[in-house]
């Protein structure tokens, strides 16, 4: 079942997911050491970036510069994702679980523009260094994540595959367009379906290919919501 050019096998209904082979493990290892690098230098040639974004963030409403929420990681488990704030602090969803509409009220107008350009996702660079995140896989999901007006793993009985690899900054869903709101169930499930094609289809190239199309969609083009 092609998902946007990549395969997924589905037996009985149920993902099948590719196994540690020698290649996959060594991949994987190269893939952690690049994400160390990218992230180490970025936030180096960001510094002064960060700064004036968060000066802004100050003066456009009180309250502090990062947000952190909680998040779904490897294999189910916890993760402080930071981002920077973009909506009033009064206002802010720790949860996750009230997902942000366009012309949402809770946001401010800094944090328009630095959602727009997927600008406010950048500290997660800081979850990639650490270990939590990937630069590419899953974006992380709130718990209890509804899909359809309905628990995501609900709708999407496998739904549970996609923590098998780290959540990512980017991913082949984000890529493709299956981002923001999930109340449309055949996009909510398409969502799922393409986190578990990268899974399958896993490879140092094809992680490379997302973070071009990335760049060119969202940092270049500003197609963030």
């Amino acid at each position: 079942m092609p998902q946007s050019g990549l395969m997924l096998t589905l037996i009985e209904g149920q993902p099948v997911l590719s196994r540690p082979t020698p290649l996959r493990v060594a991949q994987l290892a190269v893939k952690r050491c690049f994400d160390i690098a990218f992230s180490l230098l970025a936030l180096i040639l960001f510094l002064p970036g960060f700064v004036a974004i968060a000066m802004f963030v100050r003066l456009s409403s009180a309250g502090p510069v990062f947000f952190r929420q909680p998040r779904e990681g490897l294999n189910g488990q916890p993760i402080g994702v930071l981002k920077f704030r973009t909506m009033y602090v009064d206002r802010c969803d720790v949860t996750g679980m009230m997902q942000t509409v366009r012309d949402d009220p809770r946001v401010t107008p800094v944090g328009r523009f630095l959602r727009r350009t997927s600008i406010d996702e950048l500290p997660q660079l800081i979850n990639v260094l650490k270990g939590d995140m990937s630069l590419i896989g899953p974006r992380p999901h709130a718990f209890g994540m509804l899909a359809g007006g309905v628990p995501y793993d609900h709708l999407v009985p496998y739904y549970s595959a996609r923590q098998a690899m780290k959540p990512g900054l980017s991913g082949w869903a984000q890529a493709h367009g299956l981002r923001g709101p999930t109340d449309d169930p055949a996009r909510a499930r398409a969502r799922i379906d393409h986190d578990l094609a990268y899974i399958e289809n896993f490879s140092l190239l094809l992680d490379l290919r997302i973070i071009w199309i990335t760049v060119r969609q969202e940092f270049l083009n500003g197609t963030g919501l």
